[in-house]
């Protein structure tokens, strides 16, 4: 796609991390020789596709911007077949874009999984690792479960203690407390 490969692909998912890291995301634009203008501008890019009448839409317009997927895996869930594409990206070697789709190529789901052979150490309670652990790392730790964070884009793991894992498009954002007001009751 014209003005966006997997690099402009990364600018885009920084976009929405700077909302709550703004601090790795200005550590992280250096690594993929870009500026913040550039983010911005691939930001702009894939929102004029998104609203473009002539782009491709779904599962099109990702492979567009990807390239082919490096992996295709059938997955059934009740009556469907969904199918779960994911591509590596240079900003995180450790992880991969996961797309899942609907028959049609309606997108349901996307966001950064843990990518084969990865290093990242185990994630437990009292070791969350930030740009590293993603949502399913998380939510394997005993006693957490999902959280709605009311934003787009956006996921929250609770942990045992009450504190909160945040996410955005899957990576780990930060883990903080939780006021007591919005805590569920026991």
């Amino acid at each position: 796609m014209r003005g966006l490969a997997r690099r402009e692909f990364c600018l885009v998912l920084l976009r929405r991390m700077a909302d709550v890291r703004p601090d790795l995301v200005a550590e992280a634009l250096p690594k993929l020789s870009a500026t913040r203008a550039q983010a911005n501008a691939a930001h702009t890019r894939w929102q004029a596709l998104h609203h473009s009448p002539r782009a491709p839409r779904g599962l099109a317009l990702r492979t567009a911007v990807l390239g082919p997927p490096d992996t295709c895996v059938a997955r059934p869930h009740g009556d469907l077949v969904l199918e779960l594409r994911q591509w590596p990206l240079p900003l995180w070697p450790q992880l991969r874009w996961r797309v899942v789709t609907a028959p049609g190529g309606e997108v349901l789901d996307e966001q950064l999984v843990r990518g084969p052979g990865s290093g990242v150490p185990r994630a437990s309670a009292d070791r969350l690792l930030t740009w590293q652990h993603v949502v399913d790392d998380v939510a394997a730790v005993p006693g957490t479960s999902h959280a709605d964070p009311g934003t787009a884009a956006h996921w929250e793991v609770e942990l045992p203690d009450g504190r909160r894992a945040r996410f955005v498009w899957g990576l780990l954002q930060e883990v903080r407390d939780q006021p007591a007001m919005r805590r569920a009751p026991a």
